[in-house]
């Protein structure tokens, strides 16, 4: 009779796991990858003329960015097939062994995907200041008495800097005639 034990890594699967583990960066990389293609194809479709932007135009920095997000990724994968490893600060106090937190990983989505569903409707300053609330209380805060005024004030700051002093236009909603 045989037991688990006594079938080899191989034959379960163990070993390729293992290789998977121990690569685990390579998913950054392939992460990277993704984006700079993703980034590349926008910035070479997108529709500009020449003529009136000049030499260095709206496709210069997303070409460029694109570019050394594939030669990062290229260079990650590389050290990583070579058994080069990404090594812990010294001064972190995170235990590599316990598992992800998915729970505040799908509340963080969660309030990131609501203020973005809502930004139109509602405008920046009150989606911002859901977004920044939610994102407070997804990482454990749980100061009802103050959290929602910070969110406030940081929304409506981040809104008046863009918005009047970038000359980035974000949608003012509701409060576009107040602000």
């Amino acid at each position: 009779m045989t037991t688990q034990t006594d079938i080899p890594p191989a034959e379960t699967g163990g070993e390729r796991r293992s290789w998977l583990r121990e690569h685990s960066e390579l998913g950054v990389c392939v992460l990277l990858l993704a984006l700079g293609v993703l980034v590349l194809t926008d910035a070479l479709t997108m529709d500009v003329d020449i003529a009136q932007r000049g030499p260095v135009g709206p496709k210069t920095v997303p070409l460029v960015v694109g570019a050394g997000l594939l030669v990062i990724a290229a260079l990650l994968a590389v050290d990583v097939l070579r058994g080069g490893r990404g090594q812990a600060e010294g001064g972190e106090d995170i235990d590599l062994s316990e598992p992800a937190d998915w729970r505040t990983v799908l509340l963080l989505a969660g309030v990131f995907l609501g203020a973005a569903v809502l930004i139109e409707p509602l405008g920046f300053p009150v989606a911002g200041a859901l977004l920044f609330w939610g994102a407070a209380f997804a990482l454990g805060s749980r100061r009802i008495d103050r959290d929602p005024l910070i969110a406030a004030g940081l929304s409506l700051v981040t809104y008046t800097v863009f918005n009047n002093l970038l000359g980035v236009p974000l949608p003012g909603g509701p409060l576009m005639g107040v602000l």
